[in-house]
């Protein structure tokens, strides 16, 4: 049986700034505490799935700045295969810079740079893992082209995909059939539904069938400290969050696809994917930072030993 997770998307240089609550316009925010890491979804998806127990792999393309070599070498350093992380001159790795105020609320703006130099051909360059794929991880932070280039390869090949839809933006419905199972959280699930911003459990069901109908096998949503809801055309499971003391929700989503990926895989039910996924998601907001809040497989078992 295949086991490799293959993550195929972006990766950031974070800049951080917590702080005791997030600027009004205009507003100058003082005393802030800063920290430089690590992010961009598809690295954290990466990371989260790797130190969760997956044997995986990351398909992306960085720049030339200072600080790329470590990222990279970072990824290495979690057992990540990093053979087609792809290097381009003349562009900076993607940049982030990330707000966090009270609660764990944050503002984020992020400059794409190599992210949106991941092409078709270096896809194809990269086939050799692919085609080891138990499962192949997408997310919205690379070309349009390159996902539908992606799935219709995935199609082909007969590999299933998670498809995280975020950030969310405009993309062709009509490849939404080659998707095995679609992740959202509640604004993303609006939007691509056509739907107002998701606030209970009856309103991501109706945009969900909206996208079932749409062709998607599988449909996710998550609902922050509500937990997260399944449907498929005959199956739905509603997974409630774990309580914690939340510090920054930046990676939440990230670590709960990487995790989830991890149970799929190992052939967990769809029921304790989610379970062990909600536990890895609750132990990353408890820290600050993308990466460096993605738990270890270790501590994702304590903590479900810890609240049955």
């Amino acid at each position: 049986m295949k086991n490799k997770i293959v993550v195929i998307g972006s990766s950031n240089v974070d800049l951080i700034m917590k702080m005791d609550h997030l600027p009004q316009k205009g507003e100058t925010v003082t005393d802030a505490f800063f920290m430089q890491t690590y992010g961009g979804k598809g690295a954290n998806q990466a990371v989260a799935a790797a130190r969760a127990g997956g044997n995986v792999a990351f398909i992306n393309c960085v720049g030339q700045d200072a600080y790329t070599p470590q990222m990279v070498q970072n990824y290495k350093d979690d057992g990540i295969d990093t053979r087609y992380v792809f290097k381009m001159n003349n562009v900076t790795s993607g940049h982030a810079l990330v707000m966090i105020g009270n609660e764990g609320v944050n503002y984020l703006s992020v400059a794409p740079g190599a992210n949106y130099l991941l092409t078709n051909d270096m896809i194809d360059k990269a086939m050799p893992i692919i085609e080891e794929a138990a499962v192949i991880i997408l997310q919205y932070e690379i070309p349009a082209d390159t996902i539908k280039y992606v799935l219709d390869l995935a199609t082909e090949k007969n590999i299933p995909t998670v498809w995280n839809f975020a950030p969310a933006r405009a993309f062709d419905t009509n490849y939404l059939s080659k998707v095995t199972t679609l992740m959202l959280n509640e604004v993303e699930a609006g939007f691509l539904a056509g739907t107002a911003t998701i606030k209970t459990t009856e309103e991501a069901e109706k945009a969900a069938r909206i996208l079932l109908n749409l062709g998607v096998k599988e449909v996710i949503i998550t609902l922050g400290e509500n937990g997260a809801v399944y449907f498929s055309s005959n199956e739905k499971h509603t997974m409630p969050a774990y309580k914690v003391d939340v510090v920054d929700t930046t990676s939440a989503g990230d670590v709960f696809a990487g995790s989830y990926a991890v149970g799929i895989v190992e052939g967990m039910t769809i029921k304790n994917a989610m379970r062990f996924a909600n536990a890895a998601s609750g132990l990353c907001v408890t820290k600050m930072g993308a990466q460096p809040s993605a738990p270890m497989r270790k501590e994702i078992e304590a903590f479900l030993k810890e609240n049955v």
